[in-house]
């Protein structure tokens, strides 16, 4: 193998996973697929297949395993917050060595996780922008003309995020290391939040929620990004508001995606770690604490 090639295990091959396994070994690195035995099959006969204009039509080979049972450069974790614990069992930290553990997760509370479970020098959180859907195991329809991601880690190494970037760069994603972890995960939460919990909430597309129900739209990304400043993070409400407005009228949020396939929400995640993190810094998030009493009681019901 090239020195500029790497061993990567990927957590969860599904829509995001599926795609950057497959991407990584088509650039020629190793990848290893960890996932449960029904897909491990799969992945070992059929490898990946991949449906993209972007990126074009193709099968990349990969490895596969239901463990992770030697080090590697780094471990992509592309499971759901939802499943988080239960996959990383597949990953024990004694045979990940000192590997990089990065985490594409929402919400802004998993690093701390990760941090606690693992040595804190490996995690390197990690967000991405795509959509990109598991059809059947091992087959990813990746429907957006783009995939960026930004890669960050306080506690890492820099040589060791701009090594991974690299590998990740060459493969196709946009990929870019960011400075400040926190800034890059309220990033994301100030904008992830208010779509997730809308469209889920009215069980509606991006378009419908903000011409429909914009006054609550608003209020909601006021909100958000007070916490999101209050960590130093950015607090642009009205650059999100307009960024929204450019977005395809039929785009879904991943939650709303889970809730009408009946599958379980990232709602703790993402709407519970809001309040919690406006609870720390004594703000008063109202729409936001409705919003998410709503989902709750929508998905016990």
């Amino acid at each position: 193998m090239a020195n500029n090639e790497l061993t990567v295990a990927v957590l969860g091959p599904g829509g995001v996973g599926g795609l950057l396994a497959a991407l990584l070994s088509r650039a020629g690195h190793r990848v290893i697929c960890l996932a449960g035995e029904e897909t491990v099959d799969t992945l070992r006969t059929n490898g990946i297949q991949v449906h993209s204009a972007h990126f074009g039509d193709f099968t990349a080979p990969v490895e596969a395993d239901t463990e992770l049972r030697e080090p590697v450069a780094a471990c992509l974790i592309t499971v759901k917050a939802t499943t988080l614990d239960a996959a990383l069992t597949r990953v024990p930290a004694k045979t990940l060595g000192d590997g990089l553990l990065v985490p594409f997760l929402n919400g802004v509370e998993h690093p701390t996780h990760l941090r606690a479970r693992y040595t804190p020098a490996q995690v390197a959180p990690a967000i991405i922008r795509v959509e990109s859907t598991r059809t059947a195991p091992g087959v990813i329809e990746h429907g957006s003309p783009f995939a960026e991601i930004d890669l960050t880690g306080d506690t890492v190494p820099r040589d060791r995020l701009d090594t991974l970037a690299a590998a990740l760069r060459a493969a196709g994603p946009k990929t870019q290391v960011l400075p400040d972890e926190t800034a890059a995960l309220w990033a994301k939460m100030t904008f992830l939040a208010p779509l997730a919990l809308l469209t889920t909430r009215y069980a509606l597309p991006l378009g419908d929620v903000r011409t429909r129900h914009r006054e609550e739209l608003t209020a909601l990304l006021e909100e958000t990004a007070a916490v999101s400043r209050s960590y130093g993070g950015p607090s642009d409400s009205a650059g999100a508001l307009a960024r929204y407005d450019t977005f395809p009228p039929q785009t879904k949020s991943s939650m709303q995606r889970d809730a009408e396939a009946g599958r379980p929400l990232e709602l703790d995640a993402i709407g519970g770690a809001l309040l919690r993190a406006a609870e720390r810094q004594g703000i008063t998030v109202p729409v936001t604490a409705s919003l998410v009493r709503q989902l709750e009681t929508q998905t016990t019901n």
